[in-house]
């Protein structure tokens, strides 16, 4: 993540940085988001124009339409136990899928059948369907949470907030091994979830 200094020089921040206003807006300081949101923003506009490339043409969200409602949902998440910078993105990739998946499922309410948003599995597994539904892809994430939450989670950080395995690994306290088994593991079954649904 790139931010604009004084003098035009575009630096990252550190992620200390990014930590301690975390921990600041958890302990109550208002402002603490305020200063945050400036050091975040490039990455979480990063984020969300990922998740934007993998929808089929004629979704509905715009990359800052899907950063401002996540946003609105993250300063609705002050009580969460913030850790670190990497804890951050993996709440602000979650959150993003939600806004996406919500948005299917309106968008279906309102239009049996119509409009359905589509994500890419691309790198997955070349056996896999190559644009599966987004809801397909979310209720096989949350059946694969119901008997092995990690390895959801591990597709949830890796996937969707786009964290490397040893970010990923930072954010669940394992190993860099266990995140590259897990991924491995998680991406085959959900292929053949997904095989089997669509």
């Amino acid at each position: 993540m790139r931010v604009l200094r004084p003098g035009g020089a575009l630096t990252t921040p550190p992620p200390s940085d990014v930590t301690t206003l975390l921990l600041a807006w958890r302990e109550g300081d208002g402002s603490a988001l305020d200063r945050l949101m400036p050091l975040v923003y490039a990455e979480l506009r990063r984020l969300a124009h990922r998740h934007m490339r993998a929808q089929a043409p004629g979704h509905s969200l715009q990359t800052t339409a899907l950063v401002h409602e996540a946003y609105l949902r993250l300063v609705g998440s002050s009580r969460v136990g913030w850790q670190n910078r990497a804890h951050f993105f993996a709440v602000s990739a979650q959150l993003m899928r939600r806004v996406l998946v919500d948005a299917v499922r309106v968008r279906r309410a309102q239009k049996r059948g119509g409009g359905v948003l589509i994500v890419s599995l691309a790198g997955m597994d070349p056996s896999a369907p190559a644009r599966p539904d987004l809801v397909a892809l979310d209720e096989a994430l949350d059946a694969l949470a119901s008997f092995d939450a990690r390895k959801a989670r591990v597709v949830e950080l890796r996937y969707f907030g786009g964290l490397t395995e040893e970010e990923s690994a930072e954010v669940l306290g394992v190993s860099v091994a266990t995140i590259e088994r897990d991924w491995q593991m998680a991406k085959m079954w959900l292929s053949k979830t997904l095989r089997g649904s669509g």
